[in-house]
C-alpha cells in the first residue's frame, strides 16, 4: 500500500511539474535587441524606451507627446533606428524636434503606426494575397506598401517612393508588435 502511494505521488508530482513547464514555453519570449530586453509584458513605450538603439525614436515621442497615447490601444509600430534618422537630410531632426514643428513630429511619427498587431506571417500573407504587394494604412492617413524585395526582405515603401528595410522582426509587446526599420518613413508633403 505504501509504495502504491509513493507511486502514486511521484506520478502526480511529475505531472503537475509538466503542466507548469508546458505553460511557461507558450508565453512568448522576450528578445534581446542589442543587449536590451524586450518583454512581451511591457507596451510599446516602455520597451523601447530602454533601447539605446531606439533613443532617437523615444525623444522624437515624447517631443511630441505621443507617449501615452502609445501606451494605449493596439499597434504595430515600424520603428526608425537611430541610424535609420542619421540618414535624415542634416538639421531635419533638430527642426522637427522644434515646438513650432510638433505637428509635423507627429505626423511623421504617426507614418509608422499602424492600428491592429502584425505579426511578419501576417504581412507576407497581405503581401502573397495582394500579388506582390499588401498596403497598410498609418495613423497619419499615408499609405505603406509592403512588399518582398530580392533579398527576401520585407520592404517598406512611403507614400514619396523612399524606402525601408525591416531589420528586427516580430517583437512582441503587450500592446502590440515592433519591427525595427533602417530608415525613416515620411508622409507625403502636404501641398
Amino acid at each position: 500500500m505504501k509504495r502504491l502511494i509513493l507511486i502514486l505521488l511521484l506520478f502526480s508530482g511529475s505531472f503537475v511539474f509538466a503542466q507548469k513547464a508546458d505553460s511557461i514555453t507558450k508565453l512568448p519570449k522576450a528578445k534581446n535587441i542589442d543587449g536590451t530586453l524586450m518583454s512581451p509584458a511591457k507596451n510599446l513605450v516602455d520597451n523601447i524606451s530602454s533601447s539605446p538603439e531606439l533613443s532617437t525614436l523615444v525623444k522624437a515621442i515624447e517631443a511630441a507627446g505621443l507617449a501615452d497615447s502609445l501606451r494605449a490601444g493596439t499597434i504595430t509600430l515600424f520603428a526608425p533606428a537611430n541610424q535609420a534618422f542619421d540618414k535624415l537630410a542634416p538639421g531635419t531632426l533638430d527642426t522637427l524636434l522644434k515646438p513650432e514643428h510638433r505637428n509635423e513630429l507627429i505626423n511623421l511619427i504617426n507614418n509608422h503606426l499602424v492600428r491592429g498587431r502584425f505579426t511578419s506571417k501576417d504581412i507576407a500573407s497581405r503581401i502573397r494575397a495582394g500579388n506582390g504587394q499588401a498596403a497598410f494604412i498609418t495613423f497619419g492617413g499615408s499609405t505603406l506598401t509592403a512588399r518582398i524585395n530580392e533579398n527576401r526582405n520585407i520592404a517598406l515603401t512611403d507614400e514619396n517612393g523612399d524606402q525601408g528595410i525591416i531589420t528586427r522582426l516580430d517583437i512582441e509587446q503587450s500592446n502590440g508588435m515592433l519591427f525595427l526599420i533602417n530608415a525613416v518613413l515620411q508622409p507625403k508633403a502636404k501641398q
